[in-house]
């Protein structure tokens, strides 16, 4: 077993080892994006590398694994009135992923799990996955970890059920993974409207876009005030735990669907 499960923290020939191995690759894909006055923009991505590292080192014992390097921008477009955000339109996604998957096939591996961070990118994946399957013979999932996660997040979390922004649960995890890029002092004014009981207001019957700036003038949805590490460590328990389970369950791997 190698000394890190980092795809940039190895040589070419322990990957290629891990190639061999028949290693599950797993793919964080995330955001660079505002995070509200007391979090740093990088929070997406931080939390989603942390959580994928975390379950690959649940498994990797048993299941040999390895995590690429985690593609830092997606589809940001509702963040940019806030600034300091990075985003990709939809052709020029597509094209970076394909070309990321198409990377780790010719590297030869043969499984693919694409492990998503920001929920903007959801709508973007699935829609995508058609064209994954056309471009590579990768036996290929996709899975945001804070949704895989949910059934377990009631039980940590006080003020919400699932995941806001920059909010309880995003805090307390940045507690953890990154606390010195915490802004402590700023988190009694980081407060933003709570939709965890109203998911109608993000996701109405009839959809049209709109800038997070008119859901929240301090670009937070939630109060991080409840945000602590000991839930940060609950958290990235049970959020290494779910997804650790469904990369290493032989059953996740049936094989390429070619319709």
């Amino acid at each position: 077993m190698t000394a890190s499960a980092l795809w940039k923290e190895l040589t070419a020939e322990d990957i290629n080892a891990l190639a061999k191995a028949g290693a599950v690759v797993i793919l964080p894909v995330a955001s660079m994006e505002q995070h509200g006055p007391h979090l740093p923009v990088g929070v997406d991505t931080i939390l989603c590398e942390g959580v994928c590292k975390a379950a690959a080192d649940r498994i990797r014992q048993d299941t040999p694994v390895i995590v690429a390097p985690t593609l830092w921008c997606g589809m940001a477009e509702h963040h940019m009135a806030f600034g300091g955000t990075f985003t990709f339109d939809i052709p020029t996604y597509r094209s970076v992923l394909i070309a990321f998957l198409q990377s780790i096939e010719r590297a030869g591996f043969q499984r693919v799990a694409i492990v998503n961070g920001h929920g903007g990118n959801v709508s973007a994946l699935n829609a995508l996955l058609p064209d994954f399957a056309r471009h590579t013979s990768l036996d290929l999932i996709a899975t945001t970890y804070f949704e895989l996660a949910l059934p377990l997040l009631g039980g940590i979390l006080e003020d919400q059920t699932s995941v806001l922004h920059a909010c309880e649960l995003e805090t307390s995890l940045m507690m953890v993974l990154a606390p010195g890029t915490v802004k402590y002092d700023r988190i009694a004014e980081a407060i933003g409207p709570n939709f965890a009981n109203s998911r109608h207001v993000l996701m109405p019957p009839a959809q049209r876009f709109r800038s997070l700036k008119s859901f929240t003038p301090n670009g937070v949805i939630g109060d991080p005030r409840r945000a602590s590490q000991a839930k940060g460590e609950a958290l990235l328990d049970a959020c290494s735990k779910t997804l650790g389970e469904l990369i290493a369950n032989p059953g996740t791997w049936v094989g390429r669907n070619n319709g």
